[in-house]
C-alpha cells in the first residue's frame, strides 16, 4: 500500500501537525461506507455476497490535527485483496482485521470499525409454507491498539410484541360486561380464557451481541432474538398465516423488557459452552402503535453474572458496555 507522504509534493502534511486546540478526540474517521463483502456462511463454510454499511474510527492524539481519511479506504482495499487467495473470514474476523489495519494506519492508540451486513434467510410461512426470502442484519464490531483486539458479533431482526397491559386491561373489561350480561364470575372468567382479547401491538427491533473468540452462527442469535419477541413476523402471508402470526403474539404478550429477558435467558440456555467472561447484549427497541415515542429497554454484562441472576444467585455487576468491555481487552 502507497501511503502518501510530504514527497508527493502536494503540500506540507497538515493531518500531522499540531492542532491549535489541542485536545484529544474520542472518535474520528468515516461513516456510511458501502461496499459489497465477500464472507464464511454457514457450516459448510460456503462463502456469499453481502451488502454492507461500515463506520471506521480511529482515535485522535490531542498533538494531531486530524486523521488520513484515505487510509480507511485503502484499510478496506488491502484487506480485501489478501482474502483473495484465502477462505473468506466470517464477518467478526473480517472486522477485526481492518480495526488491526486501520490502528496500524492511523497510528493510534485505538481503532474501531462497526460492521453491519444485510444477508439473505430463506422461511416458510407458518401455515401455508409459503416459501421468502426475508432479510437480517449482521453486526461485527471490533477494536485494536494494533497489538491487541477485541470483538463482538450479533444480529438485528424485526419481530411483533402485544402489550401485556392493555391485554389486561381489555380482559377486565369484558368480564365486568360479562358479568353486567348475567354471566356468573366463573363464567366470565372460564369465557375470558378461552378468547383472545385485544392489545395494542407494535413492530420491535432486537439487538443481540455476544462478545467471545468463539466462533458463534448468527443464525442461532437471530433465532433465541426473533422468538423473544410474541411473534416473528413475515414478508409474505396467506390468510392462515397472518391468523396464526396475530393469535401466536396476543397469545405471548411481552414488554419491550419481557424481550430483552428472554434474550438474556435463551443465550445462557442455547450457548452452554461459553465462557463466564463472554459479553452479551440485549437491546429491544418498540415502534409504539399507540404512542409518538418508542419504548426501549437493554441488559449488557458478563454472560457468568446473567448465568448467576437465572439462577437466583446473588448478582455481580461488571462489564458496564460493549465499549469498556472491548477497552478492558486492549489492557
Amino acid at each position: 500500500m502507497t501511503v502518501p507522504t510530504e514527497e508527493n509534493n502536494l503540500g506540507n502534511d497538515i493531518q500531522n501537525s499540531v492542532p491549535e486546540t489541542r485536545v484529544e478526540l474520542t472518535r474520528v474517521g468515516v461513516t456510511g461506507l458501502k461496499r459489497v463483502l465477500r464472507l464464511e456462511r454457514g457450516s459448510g463454510r460456503d462463502n456469499a455476497l453481502f451488502f454492507a454499511e461500515m463506520d471506521m474510527f480511529a482515535r485522535l492524539s490531542s498533538e494531531r490535527s486530524g486523521v488520513h481519511m484515505s487510509r480507511f479506504i485503502e484499510n478496506i482495499e488491502d484487506v480485501a485483496s489478501s482474502m483473495a487467495s484465502e477462505s473468506a473470514p466470517d464477518i467478526e474476523t473480517l472486522g477485526e482485521r481492518m480495526a488491526f489495519a486501520i490502528a496500524r494506519t492511523q497510528g493510534t492508540e485505538r481503532a474501531e470499525i462497526r460492521i453491519r451486513a444485510q444477508f439473505p434467510r430463506t422461511r416458510r410461512a407458518p401455515v401455508s409454507r409459503a416459501e421468502v426470502e426475508d432479510l437480517y442484519t449482521f453486526v461485527g464490531i471490533a477494536v485494536s491498539d494494533g497489538r491487541l483486539a477485541g470483538r463482538a458479533v450479533g444480529v438485528e431482526v424485526t419481530g411483533l410484541t402485544v402489550c401485556p397491559c392493555a391485554m389486561e386491561m381489555v380482559t377486565e373489561q369484558n368480564r365486568a360486561a360479562l358479568a353486567a350480561a348475567g354471566y356468573s364470575h366463573e363464567q366470565a372468567d372460564e369465557i375470558s380464557s378461552l378468547v383472545i382479547c385485544a392489545s395494542h401491538n407494535q413492530r420491535g427491533k432486537a439487538t443481540l451481541l455476544v462478545g467471545t473468540q468463539t466462533p458463534i452462527r448468527a443464525e442461532e442469535l437471530a433465532e433465541i432474538a426473533e422468538g423473544s419477541m410474541s411473534s416473528e413476523i413475515y414478508e409474505l402471508l396467506k390468510r392462515p398465516d397472518e391468523l396464526h402470526v396475530v393469535s401466536r403474539a396476543h397469545s405471548r404478550p411481552r414488554f419491550a423488557e419481557d424481550v430483552v429477558r428472554e434474550m438474556i435467558k435463551g443465550v445462557a440456555a442455547n450457548f452452554t459452552h461459553l465462557a463466564d467472561d463472554t459479553f452479551v447484549l440485549a437491546r429491544q427497541e418498540n415502534f409504539e402503535s399507540i404512542h409518538a415515542h418508542n419504548a426501549y429497554a437493554e441488559r449488557c454484562g458478563l454472560l457468568g453474572d446473567m448465568r448467576d441472576e437465572l439462577a437466583g444467585k446473588t448478582h455481580r455487576a461488571r462489564a458496564s458496555s460493549l465499549e469498556s468491555w472491548l477497552d478492558g481487552l486492549l489492557q
